[in-house]
């Protein structure tokens, strides 16, 4: 990691990063929920945070419970904007067709990641410049 942030934030338990050079820093439930098999459930965090204008957060699944449970976030990534002051709540889904997978509180339930984001100023144009891709889409890298 370059550089760090200074993010105020109100929480019951602060998010933690793992192990050193983690990206992610990890968010915990502040509730307890079952998910069955199929099944979404908006998962309330307690965390509030103030980021600086230019900088934004992004919730993102845990690999982990991804691969060993199938729990993952439906809006993954879900956006936190810098003006947003409200509870980071996760938007888990029960991918597993046969498990229902119990949450308690403060297990982890997805990662936090902190990022400088610029802000674009779309010019119009007729024409948009070549490029080596051109407008090679879904697939058009594959075999």
């Amino acid at each position: 990691m370059t550089d760090s942030v200074d993010i105020p934030i109100v929480a019951p338990q602060v998010p933690v990063y793992a192990h050193p050079g983690d990206a992610g820093a990890d968010l915990v439930a502040a509730e307890s929920v079952r998910l069955d098999p199929g099944e979404r459930a908006l998962v309330g965090t307690g965390v509030r945070i103030a980021l600086p204008e230019g900088i934004a957060a992004f919730v993102v699944p845990r690999s982990g419970l991804a691969v060993k449970h199938g729990i993952t976030i439906v809006n993954s990534p879900g956006t936190i904007d810098a003006g947003y002051r409200g509870e980071i709540k996760v938007a888990l889904l029960n991918t597993d067709a046969r498990e229902p997978y119990d949450i308690a509180e403060g297990d982890r339930i997805a990662q936090l990641i902190i990022m400088p984001v610029a802000r674009a100023n779309f010019v119009p144009t007729a024409e948009l410049p070549d490029s080596v891709r051109g407008e090679g889409g879904f697939g058009s890298s594959g075999s």
